[in-house]
């Protein structure tokens, strides 16, 4: 059961628990779930344990042929055969509005928000003139939530999980210059703004929207090898073997795909988490808040992540840029 220490949420669970030990003896039956990117990486791990644990899960996909294999392995493996694909692009509003509209008036009790992009090697636009990283990871989520809020509210005590990354610690959010007009574009500072966005919106829509029974949550996954690599690996094929040296000398190590959807799940279910909101986790456990980015540049939340000035900023700003 977590518990409040020095303000901060333990839990029993650690960086090696996975995704089913931390769902084990909870019941989802009736439960209603949407994972995007829920196809691959983690979030097939979490749509699995979801699923495992008898919800409803939808995998809110790009490509529809790759869910539906991934939907079925699912269905096999849990002996759940309520999972589902829908299709979703992050950066088409339009395609955000079809999945929202199409979602209907059933009550929604979970919104994983999972898909997502890292360094991309070029600045790249949307068709809106928009980064790209910002507006997958950050701006189509938003657009989701806010399409889904009525859903969200119906069900009573519904959650949104935001997963962040340790990358959030690279940037904050630079409001001046979200799209790299003027300043130089850098693939991971592309990508730790938008994680530092992530984590901006669990602060506000939980500020915003607590009253409604909707509350939402960060995280960070861990280092894990999965699919999200595919743009810096193919600048630089060690990559991986690079991250597992500096885990390592941080005193850490990469997960599997089971063990890095364990804090996405523990956010998802876990009751004592019940109206819990606005908060960053690590490994299961909330994380302490950081003056400054760690020698290894892994561990904590930045102060400016969870600054409320900042989430209420940005929350406006998100609005007009989805107008």
């Amino acid at each position: 059961m977590p518990v409040e220490t020095e303000g901060r949420i333990t839990t029993p669970f650690g960086a090696t628990s996975t995704a089913a030990e931390v769902v084990a003896g909870i019941d989802l039956a009736g439960k209603r779930a949407i994972v995007t990117g829920g196809a691959s990486g983690i979030g097939v791990e979490t749509a699995r344990a979801l699923a495992g644990a008898g919800a409803a899960v939808t995998l809110a996909v790009r490509r529809t042929d790759q869910g539906e294999g991934v939907a079925s392995e699912i269905r096999s493996s849990t002996g759940n055969d309520d999972v589902g694909v829908a299709a979703l692009d992050l950066t088409d509003l339009k395609s955000v509005a079809a999945f929202a509209g199409a979602w209907g008036d059933q009550p929604l009790d979970i919104l994983v928000n999972n898909a997502g992009v890292m360094a991309i090697q070029e600045l790249t636009l949307t068709d809106r003139g928009q980064e790209t990283q910002f507006a997958t990871n950050h701006l189509g989520h938003f657009a989701l939530a806010l399409g889904l809020h009525d859903r969200l509210a119906e069900a009573g005590s519904a959650r949104i999980v935001s997963v962040s990354s340790s990358g959030h610690l690279r940037s904050p959010v630079i409001f001046d210059d979200l799209n790299f007009s003027f300043r130089d574009y850098t693939p991971f500072g592309a990508y730790g703004q938008s994680k530092t966005a992530n984590v901006l919106f669990a602060v506000e829509a939980t500020r915003r929207w607590a009253e409604e029974g909707i509350t939402a949550n960060s995280l960070m996954p861990g280092g894990i090898a999965t699919p999200l690599q595919r743009h810096v690996l193919a600048a630089d094929p060690e990559y991986m073997e690079k991250a597992s040296e500096r885990y390592e000398r941080a005193g850490l190590e990469l997960k599997t795909p089971e063990q890095g959807a364990a804090t996405s799940v523990l956010l998802a279910t876990s009751p004592p988490l019940d109206g819990v909101g606005g908060r960053y986790f690590e490994d299961c456990n909330e994380a302490p808040v950081v003056d400054r980015r760690p020698e290894f540049g892994v561990g904590g939340v930045a102060r400016y992540a969870v600054d409320p000035a900042n989430a209420e900023r940005l929350w406006d700003v998100s609005l007009e840029l989805i107008d």
